[in-house]
C-alpha cells in the first residue's frame, strides 16, 4: 500500500511538471510524514551526505571540460580535421558527425552536451550538402548518446557510486561496446547515404588535411590524456576530470584564443546548471531510496521475483530493458538509475549477474531514453538547435532507436563485449 502511494505521488508530481529532483523529495517527505517516521533533521542530512563525496567531483569536472571544448574551438577544429580527411567519401559528412560525437564523448561524459556541440556545426553543414534535414537531426541526436557510453560517462559514475563498483573498471567496460556502437552507426550512415545518393564534400588537398590535423591535435590528445591518467592508475576519475579542465582551459586561452567574455559566461552557466541538476537529483533520490529501504521495498520485490521459478538472467534482462524504456520516456537517465538500482541490486546478486555487464546494458537503455519522447533530452537539444518541432527530430531518430535496441540484444547475449577488456586490466 505504502509503495503504491509513494510511486503514485511521484507520478502525479511528474505529470504536474514538477522538476524530477523536487518530485522525488516531496513524495518521500509526504510518505515519511504519513508513516510517522518523519524527522525534520533526517531529510537535509541524508540529502547532504548523498552528495558529500569526492567521487562526485568528476561530474562538474567533465561537464566543465566539455563546455570549454564546445565553446573554446576544440570541437570545431576536431570536426574540421575529420571533414578534411573523410568528408569527401559517400556519406562522409554523416561519418564525420558520428566520429566527432565519439571524440567529444571521450571528454564530456554527457549526451546533451555532445549533441549540442556537434549538432550546432554539423546539422547546417549536412543540410547544405543536400542531406535530408530530418535524417541529419536524427543522426546527431542518436550519435550524441555516445556521450554516456564511451568513457568518461557521467551515468557510469552515478552507477559506480550507487552500486559501489570501481568507476575505472566501469569506464573500461564501456570502451569496446562504445567503439562497436560507433561502427554500427557509421556502417548504417554509409549504407543510407549510398541508398539516397548523398555525395561527399569537396575533397581536401593533402596540405589542408595535414594543416587541419595539426590544429586539431590538441583536441585529439585530450581524450588520450584522460584515459591514460585513469587506466594507468596515476589518477582517480575525479582527478582526471580536473586535469581535463586545466588542459582545456590552457588550449582554449593560449592556443586557439577564440573565446570571449560572453563565451565564458555561457560556459560557467551551462556547467553550473547541468551539475546542479544532477546533484539535486542525486540528493532527492537518496531520500526516495531511504524511504524504500525503511519500508523494505527492495527486499520484498526481490524475494517475490526470485521465488518465481520462471525468473532467469534472460528474463531479468528483458524485463529491465522494458522497464527502462518505459521510464526513459518520462525520466532523465540519472533519475532512473537512482530509483531502480536499489530495487534491482538484490535481484542481480541472487541471479549472479555481473554488475559491469548489467551496467553497459543499462547505459544502452539510457541512450535510447535520450532520444525517446516526451522527455528525451537529446531531442530537445536538437529541436532547439535546428529550430524544428520535436516530432520532426523524433521521426529522424526512429530508425536509430531500432538499431540501438538490436545492438542492446547483442550486448546482452554476448557479455564478452563488456567484460573482455576489464578482465584484461588489473584493478
Amino acid at each position: 500500500m505504502n509503495t503504491a502511494m509513494l510511486f503514485s505521488l511521484f507520478t502525479v508530481l511528474i505529470l504536474l511538471r514538477i522538476p524530477i529532483a523536487l518530485a522525488l523529495t516531496v513524495a518521500s517527505v509526504i510518505m515519511f510524514s504519513l508513516s510517522g517516521m518523519f524527522n525534520i533533521w533526517t531529510i537535509p542530512h541524508k540529502m547532504f551526505t548523498s552528495i558529500n563525496s569526492t567521487t562526485l567531483i568528476a561530474i562538474p569536472g567533465f561537464v566543465f571540460a566539455g563546455a570549454i571544448m564546445a565553446k573554446g574551438g576544440i570541437s570545431k577544429y576536431l570536426i574540421d580535421a575529420l571533414r578534411a580527411w573523410i568528408g569527401h567519401i559517400s556519406g562522409g559528412l554523416s561519418v564525420v558527425t558520428i566520429l566527432a560525437c565519439a571524440f567529444f564523448a571521450a571528454i564530456s561524459g554527457s549526451s546533451p552536451a555532445t549533441a549540442a556541440a556537434v549538432g550546432s556545426i554539423m546539422i547546417p553543414a549536412m543540410v547544405e550538402a543536400g542531406y535530408n534535414k530530418r535524417y541529419a537531426m536524427g543522426l546527431v541526436a542518436a550519435s550524441g548518446t555516445l556521450g554516456i557510453l564511451i568513457p568518461p560517462s557521467i551515468p557510469l559514475i552515478v552507477y559506480g557510486i550507487v552500486t559501489e563498483q570501481s568507476i575505472g573498471k566501469l569506464f573500461i567496460a564501456g570502451i569496446v561496446p562504445g567503439i562497436v556502437l560507433t561502427l554500427v552507426l557509421v556502417a548504417y550512415s554509409i549504407f543510407y547515404a549510398r541508398l539516397k545518393g548523398y555525395g561527399g564534400a569537396e575533397k581536401a588537398s593533402w596540405n589542408e588535411r595535414w594543416s587541419s590535423l595539426r590544429k586539431a591535435s590538441w583536441g585529439v590528445f585530450l581524450p588520450i590524456l584522460i584515459l591514460l591518467c585513469i587506466y594507468s592508475g596515476a589518477t582517480t576519475p575525479s582527478e582526471a576530470s580536473v586535469i581535463a579542465c586545466v588542459y582545456s582551459l590552457i588550449v582554449s586561452l593560449f592556443v586557439y584564443r577564440e573565446t570571449s567574455w560572453k563565451d565564458w559566461h555561457a560556459i560557467l552557466k551551462d556547467t553550473i546548471g547541468v551539475s546542479a541538476m544532477i546533484m539535486f537529483i542525486i540528493s532527492g533520490a537518496s531520500v526516495f531510496s531511504l524511504y524504500m529501504t525503511q519500508e523494505q521495498i527492495p527486499q520484498t520485490i526481490a524475494s517475490l521475483l526470485v521465488s518465481g521459478e520462471f525468473l532467469s538472467k534472460t528474463i531479468f534482462f528483458v524485463a529491465t530493458a522494458i522497464l527502462f524504456l518505459i521510464l526513459g520516456m518520462f525520466l532523465e537517465s540519472s533519475s532512473i538509475m537512482l530509483i531502480t538500482l536499489p530495487l534491482l541490486l538484490p535481484i542481480m546478486k541472487m541471479l549472479n549477474i555481473d554488475p559491469y555487464h548489467f551496467a553497459i546494458a543499462m547505459i544502452i537503455n539510457m541512450e535510447v531514453a535520450q532520444i525517446t519522447p516526451p522527455v528525451g533530452l537529446n531531442l530537445f537539444v536538437i529541436s532547439g538547435i535546428a529550430k524544428e518541432k520535436l516530432s520532426e527530430v523524433f521521426k529522424g531518430s526512429a530508425i536509430f532507436i531500432v538499431l540501438m535496441l538490436l545492438y542492446l540484444v547483442i550486448v546482452i547475449l554476448f557479455p564478452g563485449l563488456s567484460l573482455w577488456l576489464p578482465g584484461k586490466m588489473d584493478f
